[in-house]
């Protein structure tokens, strides 16, 4: 069977790498549902702990939020949504980015709120077979359990996410990031009850809890960008997309076209264009236009949607003259 985004028609090779983007985030679901349910057992009075096990109930909302929003990427256009569904993607990535956010926040307010408060965290004793054992060895024993997954799983999810540009994705693999580091720290944090180091527990809680928040603050800001038409970027957000200078280029490229400039925008994996073009001597054919717009598209499978349009001089935004200059020239 085919799969498709939306409109858009994968790659062959890129097919596989979406179905092993929904196997691995599938293998997430189980991974997290079975984390949350051991660390739930073996809680304690640990803030740290209970950190852990609040960062992995809410590490479920990337992973569920990508596989809906697949299914619902694949909805053909209609009249109410004539830009197709696209925009799941950007709907699913915010989602990814409050539940980081959530746990950053709520990991801070509540390490510090102990902190101030001077509590002395203790941690009891449970009979295992008739013989006592010190509930935090029980505890760092469930939490190295959940330290290696998340780096294998985080790793594989930045390639996936690269490739299939889907910023959900990418989204995934900082909260995985966030679940080793939260689990890691746990640990020092358990030990430091232990050794009667009181308030190491909710430091380590609070600087975990910092991480993840600017990870969270990262990824929202990005996911808010996105949906109100920001300019394209790459899938981590660290500069423009390249297809908009190699669209610049192709189309400055046609001996028919004088300037050209387009502005793109991050439909969720597809990008949509808009491209404005300057005729020399202000004359084009339609046959030019058809052949510019297939140009383009094949560029790249992210080019779902462009418009090719000409005009007598470039928008500003995309690289014509600025409003003071037209005002200057008409003056």
């Amino acid at each position: 069977m085919t799969r498709r985004f939306g409109r858009t028609e994968l790659p062959p090779e890129l097919q596989d790498v979406l179905k092993r983007a929904i196997r691995i985030e599938w293998i997430t679901i189980c991974f997290l549902v079975v984390t949350t349910i051991l660390l739930g057992l073996v809680l304690g009075n640990s803030q740290a702990m209970k950190a852990a096990w609040l960062e992995d109930l809410l590490s479920l909302a990337p992973p569920i939020a990508f596989l809906v929003a697949v299914r619902v990427v694949n909805r053909p256009p209609s009249a109410r949504y004539p830009y197709g569904h696209h925009r799941s993607i950007g709907v699913a990535h915010l989602v990814a980015a409050v539940a980081l956010t959530a746990v950053g926040t709520f990991l801070i307010v509540d390490s510090l709120s102990g902190l101030f408060r001077a509590e002395h965290p203790t941690i009891g004793s449970v009979v295992i077979f008739g013989q006592q054992v010190w509930l935090g060895w029980l505890m760092i024993g469930a939490l190295s359990l959940t330290v290696v997954p998340p780096i294998i799983l985080g790793r594989i999810k930045m390639e996936l996410a690269e490739q299939l540009h889907d910023k959900v994705l990418y989204a995934d693999a900082d909260m995985n990031k966030a679940d080793w580091m939260t689990a890691a720290g746990s640990m020092l944090g358990v030990f430091g009850i232990g050794l009667g180091i009181w308030w190491a527990d909710a430091v380590v809680a609070t600087l975990i809890g910092c991480s993840i928040l600017w990870d969270g603050y990262k990824n929202l800001k990005a996911a808010i960008t996105d949906l109100v038409d920001s300019r394209a970027t790459t899938v981590d957000d660290s500069a423009p997309h390249p297809l908009i200078r190699e669209v610049n280029t192709y189309l400055r490229s046609l001996p028919w076209v004088e300037a050209a400039g387009a502005r793109v925008r991050d439909e969720g994996h597809v990008l949509h264009v808009e491209a404005f073009v300057v005729p020399e001597r202000g004359k084009v054919r339609l046959e030019q236009l058809l052949e510019a717009r297939d140009g383009c598209i094949d560029l790249d499978w992210k080019i779902e949607d462009i418009v090719i349009v000409p005009v007598g001089q470039l928008p500003e935004e995309v690289g014509g003259p600025s409003r003071e200059r037209q005002s200057e020239r008409s003056g």
